[in-house]
């Protein structure tokens, strides 16, 4: 793709592509094809106008307002920017993981969370669920990026999980001492106690709260994906958080734990691997939306079968809920299950998070539902439907463009030509 683009002066806009700066006032994009409102067709030969990043027009054809910044993508498909509802941006599994949790001081974390959230971005994806890091280290990365002095998504920040002692987001596998200085002050035990636990994590700076109400593949223990939040500790975080603004995802995995989590009035199942008829019925019921996370599934299951760094506790739930993600996420699309999308990248690398779609199309879920689910139903899960999700005036100008359309080969998500975030250009080819 070619992207011409009309200045002042050329130095100016490379300039402002490398810094992350903005440099016009106003921008408009002229557009060949034009997802505006993705679930709709698309539309042809439009002009999309920003002004200080949020989108002021989109009007048919193409215009040129006096002095404005023109970025040529009438060769292009034009789509929403994406988002992803399930990363964790300070680490990648790998062989090093153990070592490294050793040997790296939080300042290495937020060093690498820097560079996977510009991964990230420059794979067009402009905002993120953050669902599981350092707490104050994810805060710092969400608000840099906010202030415009690092180049990443829009992040909507968890910090460390509530969950219970012993349970799929306490700390494992280590030497006691160790375990006893790396437990997060959001391990809870009791519906008191994980009532305080929620506040906790809101008081540091939780946007949104995480809790794991059954076990995970990757706790370094044999205490299996079950139910592990009993449901007097559910319910009291999902009051409490709502109580104070938050959102809550609950990671499950085990039918129980999913069912016991949608009764307690969650927002979000993550993973849902063994989601159930009852399953179905309360996601219907309760409005909630299920964040399949199909790359992570995918991921464990070639690592476990292709590595040996897996200990066999986490080697033996790999490849027995991997290999079982994706019946029942087709089953929950077919009985018409809100999706939102997400891929535990962290688990799988960063940049790669466009594999999910093609995972989800395998399934044989329509190329339009799958980028549905990463703008619209994303933007309606965290709250922000008024700001993203689609090309509208009034919204935040988080725009993406692809060579050809996605609607017919959703393989193009996964070679983004132009990313433009908030009104800044941060890729074009």
């Amino acid at each position: 793709m070619k992207t011409a683009i009309k200045l002042i002066g050329l130095a100016i806009v490379t300039s402002s592509i490398v810094s992350g700066n903005s440099v016009a006032q106003t921008t408009v994009i002229h557009a060949g094809k034009l997802l505006a409102t993705p679930g709709e067709a698309p539309l042809t030969n439009y002009s999309v106008v920003i002004d200080e990043g949020i989108i002021s027009a989109v009007k048919q054809g193409f215009i040129t307002p006096e002095n404005a910044q023109v970025v040529d993508l009438r060769q292009s498909f034009v789509l929403p920017g994406l988002m992803d509802m399930h990363v964790h941006l300070q680490g990648e599994l790998g062989p090093r993981n153990d070592s490294d949790s050793l040997r790296a001081s939080d300042a290495d974390y937020l060093v690498k969370s820097i560079h996977f959230a510009k991964k990230t971005l420059l794979a067009g994806f402009t905002t993120v669920r953050d669902l599981g890091s350092k707490p104050e280290q994810i805060y710092a990365l969400r608000d840099g990026i906010d202030k415009g002095l690092i180049a990443g998504p829009r992040i909507v920040a968890a910090g460390s999980s509530v969950a219970v002692t012993g349970g799929h987001g306490d700390v494992d596998g280590m030497n006691p001492d160790i375990l006893k200085m790396r437990t997060p002050e959001t391990i809870c035990d009791g519906a008191t106690d994980c009532r305080r636990a929620t506040r906790h994590a809101i008081k540091y700076g939780a946007d949104v709260i995480k809790i794991t109400s059954t076990g995970g593949v990757l706790s370094d223990t044999n205490t299996g994906t079950g139910q592990q939040m009993a449901d007097d500790e559910l319910k009291e975080v999902v009051e409490t958080a709502h109580s104070l603004g938050r959102k809550v995802a609950s990671h499950a995995h085990a039918s129980a734990g999913i069912n016991a989590a949608l009764r307690a009035g969650v927002d979000s199942i993550e993973h849902g691997s063994y989601a159930d008829q009852d399953s179905i019925k309360l996601f219907k019921k309760s409005g909630a939306y299920l964040v399949p996370t199909l790359m992570a599934g995918n991921t464990v299951v070639e690592l476990a079968k292709n590595t040996t760094f897996m200990s066999e506790a986490i080697r033996a739930k790999a490849i027995r809920v991997g290999g079982d993600m994706t019946k029942n996420f087709t089953r929950a699309y077919k009985a018409g299950v809100k999706i939102a999308y997400g891929t535990d990248s962290g688990v799988s690398p960063h940049g790669n998070n466009a594999k999910e779609a093609l995972l989800m199309h395998e399934t044989g879920m329509k190329a339009q539902d799958i980028i549905v689910t990463a703008t619209v139903n994303s933007a309606d899960l965290i709250g922000k439907s008024q700001h993203l999700g689609t090309i509208e005036v009034g919204k935040y100008a988080d725009i993406i463009a692809t060579h050809g359309s996605p609607l017919q080969d959703i393989k193009e998500l996964m070679d983004v030509d132009f990313v433009m975030k908030s009104g800044v250009i941060h890729k074009q080819k």
